[in-house]
């Protein structure tokens, strides 16, 4: 398994050689490199944070000794959240930040997430010149009197909860009075920490602890899809549940379970979310080229302007700047909400979600049934070596020539006309080409997918 270097961080499965895998020695390598473009840039403090994987303890060790090595200052916020380190980077004056997760990846997996001097992620140039530090080996390890300073600070999951409860949107007040019961799985990461202290902080009558021990034994696949959560599917039904919560090992992915038992549907959460704050104020909103079509719907409804940016939140963050836009995200469930800051956050989005829920007075069945109905088909193809990707969208791209071609992020096929689209792209975050494609029918959502993925076996057996 090699190691993945990209714009979501230096990612890779625990143990093996060096170069091969996520290894002691690749850990201190890259923390090296980031920490050394860190102090290109004048900068003398870094905050780390990790999930609760079961190498999080190990990694973070590694990660903090090698940034005193190189005489900077570490403040650890051990078990945390992604937007909690993305949160306490400027609050702390820092140069930046790592995050030490490999979000919905599985337990043999960990990573490196690197943040900028705002507690956002760096950019893909940043992220270059770091990759070239790591290949020079362009890092000097401080004298002994020089080494930097270990600070354990474990109070910004509070103080991150407190700045949500203030925020204007967030209903307190109607939350309370709608009593309502709801189940949680963390998937035993630091959700479970997170979401229940969140939930009874915002006044919900009883929650529903469901793998909350943050002991890094994952469950089940973290990835918060529909195929990973039934058990809290069956379990907000069975307990009479107004709402299910699924967050991912990190907590900045943020999926729904319906009082039927019923997923929400990840790629609205996002939408449900925009549309409450489309209610309060107008303004534009964005997400990636792989997330539903029915933010544009709603976006466009409310008088706004939707724009789509490539796959990666760092992607999706530079066009909400460029297009000031108000909310939006990726439509994995991820909610980027810039009152508070420009970062994935499922525990902001589980606040923004509930005030609506309940000023709405509906059940979340009810509430969903108010937005455009659109399926999306979520596919993959495993990368062996001998794939050549390029040449495999160059392909799609040839035959579909006359439809509505977008090659910002992959290959992208708009059959406008009938409110359809596919999607092909290689991952960010594993060795696969994803193929997403949405319709208004779920049927013909699958179909276009297979038609696809049997253009691209073929010309992989012809050559």
């Amino acid at each position: 398994m090699s190691l993945i270097k990209s714009i979501s961080g230096i990612r890779g499965t625990i143990g093996g050689k060096p170069g091969d895998n996520l290894t002691p020695l690749d850990v201190v390598k890259f923390t090296a490199a980031f920490g050394a473009w860190i102090i290109s840039r004048k900068g003398r403090k870094v905050v780390i944070g990790r999930d609760a994987r079961l190498s999080g303890e190990m990694v973070s060790s590694l990660v903090s000794a090698t940034l005193q090595g190189l005489g900077l200052d570490v403040v650890d916020l051990g078990l945390s959240t992604t937007p909690t380190v993305e949160i306490a980077v400027p609050l702390e004056k820092a140069g930046g930040g790592i995050i030490l997760t490999a979000s919905h990846n599985p337990m043999q997996w960990n990573a490196l997430k690197l943040l900028n001097e705002k507690g956002e992620f760096i950019s893909a140039e940043e992220g270059a010149h770091v990759l070239k530090f790591a290949h020079d080996e362009n890092f000097s390890f401080a004298e002994v009197t020089k080494l930097g300073s270990y600070t354990r600070n474990d109070k910004y999951l509070t103080r991150h909860i407190e700045l949500i409860l203030k925020n204007r949107w967030v209903d307190v007040k109607s939350i309370k009075k709608a009593k309502f019961k709801i189940a949680v799985d963390a998937v035993n990461s630091t959700g479970g920490i997170a979401v229940p202290l969140l939930l009874k902080k915002l006044g919900v009558k009883k929650v529903v602890e469901l793998y909350c021990k943050p002991n890094g034994k994952f469950p089940h696949n973290p990835e918060p899809l529909p195929e990973n959560i039934a058990e809290i599917c069956r379990v907000v039904k069975k307990q009479r549940c107004d709402l299910g919560i699924v967050v991912d090992p990190d907590v900045d992915r943020l999926a729904l379970v319906q009082e039927d038992g019923k997923p929400f549907g990840e790629e609205y959460t996002l939408v449900a979310i925009a549309d409450y704050i489309l209610r309060k104020k107008k303004g534009n909103t964005v997400s990636n080229l792989s997330s539903t079509r029915a933010l544009r719907d709603v976006t466009e409804k409310a008088g706004g302007t939707y724009t789509a940016a490539s796959v990666g939140e760092v992607n999706v963050v530079k066009v909400m700047k460029e297009t000031n836009a108000i909310i939006g995200g990726e439509g994995n469930g991820g909610v980027i909400f810039p009152e508070l800051h420009y970062g994935r956050d499922a525990l902001m989005g589980i606040a923004l979600f509930l005030s609506h829920l309940a000023k709405s007075k509906m059940r979340a069945s009810e509430l969903r049934k108010t937005y455009p109905d659109y399926f999306i088909s979520k596919n993959k193809i495993e990368l062996t070596p001998g794939i050549d990707v390029d040449a495999v969208l160059e392909v799609i791209k040839y035959k579909y020539k006359n439809e509505r071609i977008n090659t910002a992020d992959g290959v992208k096929i708009d059959f406008e006309h009938a409110k359809e689209w596919v999607h092909l792209r290689k991952s960010n975050t594993e060795p696969i080409i994803r193929v997403y494609s949405e319709s208004g029918d779920a049927e013909k959502a699958d179909q276009l997918a297979k038609t696809v993925l049997e253009d691209i076996r073929q010309m992989l057996a012809s050559t």
